[in-house]
């Protein structure tokens, strides 16, 4: 079983370093095209670009944050989601991540709707989809909270597998 979970571990390793990978590439496209933008000048073509940028920095961050928490999570710890603390500081992470990601693509949406209004309604939908997911995950959170009181010890199992990361 543990020839098992070693593999597991070496395909998490090898998804995070993809992860970050893609992470880089989408920085250095970002740079280019907002380097691009700001040599025709700084007119507003240009600051549209700067906008298309920083949406493309977003998912790099995005994709840079979920390398770094599978890295953390299923090589380094060795953690088997299972027990509330564990869950909830998991997935707790994907969501800073993702509410982050769709508030600035909602943003970079409402600026792209000023050349095509019709569009106003995608950012409408993507910027009230960060209000209904961050009030789902603090639902989420409440609830887990009380399945975390049943079980004490999982939260210092988890507490303690932090100082792994410190080493």
């Amino acid at each position: 079983m543990k020839v098992i979970h070693s593999l597991y571990a070496a395909i998490h390793a090898l998804m995070a370093l993809a992860f970050a990978i893609a992470s880089l590439v989408l920085v250095v496209i970002a740079a280019r095209a907002g380097w691009g933008a700001v040599m025709h000048g700084l007119d507003l073509p240009a600051a549209e670009a700067i906008i298309e940028a920083v949406g493309l920095l977003a998912a790099g961050v995005v994709a840079l944050q979920i390398s770094q928490t599978v890295l953390e999570e299923e090589v380094v710890r060795d953690a088997h989601i299972g027990a509330p603390t564990r869950v909830r500081r998991f997935l707790s992470r994907f969501m800073v991540v993702i509410v982050v990601a769709v508030a600035v693509e909602g943003l970079v949406a409402t600026f792209k709707a000023r050349e095509a209004p019709e569009l106003m309604l995608h950012a409408a939908a993507m910027l009230g989809s960060v209000g209904f997911l961050m009030a789902g995950w603090g639902i989420f959170i409440r609830l887990n909270r009380y399945a975390e009181e049943l079980e004490p010890e999982a939260m210092e199992e988890a507490k303690s597998e932090d100082a792994k990361l410190r080493k």
